[in-house]
């Protein structure tokens, strides 16, 4: 019998649609929600203490309301502070996103990497745990953009990005010491892969950029392994406060007709 249970996707903007495009690839029949908290968006600025208490009260509530299958946190400043949190709360899987460090560190020819983020996510404990467990031998240069998002959130609405904004956001990172070897860029937000074409031109030397969206695609597919899926709804969009204008569009090429307040 087909489980009509979806799979449900969670940030506080629109970035987590960069690991949405390729779970979607991977799983053409599940059902999908997609949940923005966009009442307390952005939390790349906001203290840990309110991320760590906002994000499992919220997800609770997600979850008993649409009874996912699995919860994917599509937002690595929300991974880094409340996954762990999270998976207490919940007997729900619980995949998480985190900084995409162990595979850049894999093909680094130079040994030295970015890991762009927001400012709360490389700054974060988790993420010298990963540097020391997978790239020990690279210098790991971290630089935190609020502006990125925002310019990633524009995008999506249809706005015109500016090259000279993308290339200041990221300047810091490639003018700090060490900055001109980097052939490695992990971007740890999600936001980011929707401006990989501008953040390639803002870098303008070949860079790879990493993210964690094809792995974390696997690894729905994996644990989902074996299950049926029904498409007896529409695919959803939820948000936690207003939709800003021109998103609907976006959210449609993502495969979401439908939106709805939480």
């Amino acid at each position: 019998m087909s489980d009509p249970r979806p799979i449900l996707f969670f940030d506080s903007g629109v970035g987590g649609l960069s690991i949405v495009a390729p779970a979607r690839r991977e799983l053409p029949a599940a059902r999908l929600i997609y949940a923005a908290d966009s009442a307390g968006f952005p939390y790349g600025v906001k203290q840990e203490a309110e991320i760590a208490g906002r994000v499992p009260a919220l997800l609770g509530r997600l979850a008993e309301r649409y009874r996912p299958r699995l919860i994917v946190i599509a937002c690595n400043t929300a991974s880094t502070i409340a996954l762990g949190a999270v998976r207490i709360a919940l007997d729900v899987p619980i995949v998480g996103t985190v900084p995409a460090i162990k595979p850049a560190a894999a093909i680094s020819r130079t040994r030295v990497i970015g890991v762009l983020g927001t400012a709360a996510t490389v700054r974060q404990a988790y993420v010298d745990d990963l540097a020391t467990r997978f790239a020990s031998d690279c210098q790991v240069i971290r630089h935190g953009s609020a502006d990125l998002v925002t310019l990633a959130e524009a995008k999506l609405r249809g706005e015109a990005v500016s090259p000279d904004a993308v290339r200041d956001a990221i300047a810091p990172m490639l003018a700090a010491p060490g900055g001109d070897a980097i052939d490695t860029i992990v971007l740890a937000c999600t936001h980011f892969p929707l401006l990989s074409e501008e953040l390639a031109e803002a870098v303008g030397r070949p860079v790879t950029f990493v993210d964690g969206g094809p792995g974390i695609a696997r690894r729905v597919a994996y644990l989902t392994q074996g299950q049926t899926f029904a498409r007896d709804q529409a695919d959803l969009a939820v948000f936690t406060g207003d939709v800003a204008p021109g998103l609907d569009r976006a959210l449609a090429r993502y495969g979401f007709d439908r939106v709805e307040r939480l």
